[in-house]
This record gives C-alpha cells, sequence and structure tokens, in this order.
C-alpha cells in the first residue's frame, strides 16, 4: 500500500480504502479481525482482492469474524452463522450448506445458481463432494 501513502482519502477508489483500513488493523496485530459486509460497493476485481486478503489472513492463523448478506460469499469461511434480532438462529460448518438451503430459502436468502445446480443433481442420485464446490 506504499503506492498510497501521500494520496488523499477522496482521490482512492473504495478498494483502496478497504485494503488502507485492513492494513491499519493489522499493524495493531489483534487476534481476531471483524469485517462488515467488506465487499460492499466494490467492483468484481476488488472482490476477489478483498477475498485473497482474507484467505491468506485465515492462512497466517487470524480468526476472522465476516459478517455478509451475500451467500456467495460464505464459501471460504469454516463456520457459518445465522444471526436474528440479534441472536444465533442457526450455525452449521460450511461444508454443510447442501443440507441447510431449506432453511437459508426459508429465510429468504437467495441460493446461488451452482448450489441450486449440485441440489438437482444430487436428488438424481449424483455423488458432489462440497470441496469440488469451492
Amino acid at each position: 500500500m506504499q503506492e498510497y501513502l501521500n494520496k488523499e482519502a477522496y482521490d482512492l477508489s473504495m478498494g483502496q480504502k478497504q485494503r488502507i483500513t485492513i492494513a491499519g488493523i493489522l499493524s495493531i496485530k489483534p487476534k481476531y479481525i471483524v469485517m462488515d459486509e467488506p465487499t460492499a460497493m466494490l467492483d468484481p476485481e476488488g472482490k476477489q482482492e478483498i477475498k485473497k486478503i482474507v484467505e491468506d489472513l485465515k492462512k497466517q492463523g487470524y480468526t476472522i469474524v465476516y459478517i455478509t448478506n451475500v451467500i456467495g460469499e460464505i464459501f471460504f469461511s469454516d463456520r457459518v452463522l445465522l444471526l436474528e434480532n440479534g441472536k444465533i438462529e442457526k450455525q452449521f460448518h460450511t461444508k454443510d450448506i447442501l443440507n441447510n438451503t431449506d432453511f437459508l430459502r426459508k429465510k429468504g436468502m437467495i441460493i446461488p445458481k451452482t448450489i441450486e445446480l449440485v441440489e438437482k443433481l444430487k436428488k438424481e442420485g449424483n455423488e458432489i463432494d462440497f470441496k469440488d464446490l469451492v
């Protein structure tokens, strides 16, 4: 992020601001990082960059609480917690998403087309491992 050192904040893109914010957080060496919709208002390239940063941080041992309402962003998580009115309504390991799609639909979440396709293939007797999706 050195190239942005002398730039004014208003000259930076949302993605650049997100990365600088993450760098600032890392400078205090936290045990946990909470990210509230970190890809909001980013273009597809910016979303991929944030996803890569999160994956790298996970590999480095950081615990990340990633808040999102975009179901497609949960696939690099280990566990999913669904909150309603400030309380945990359901939690499951991300690899078990295929066992929880009915619940997610009831809660108004839009299931990605790839997951719907996998559900259909499984109903037709095809064996598919969640790892194949990620």
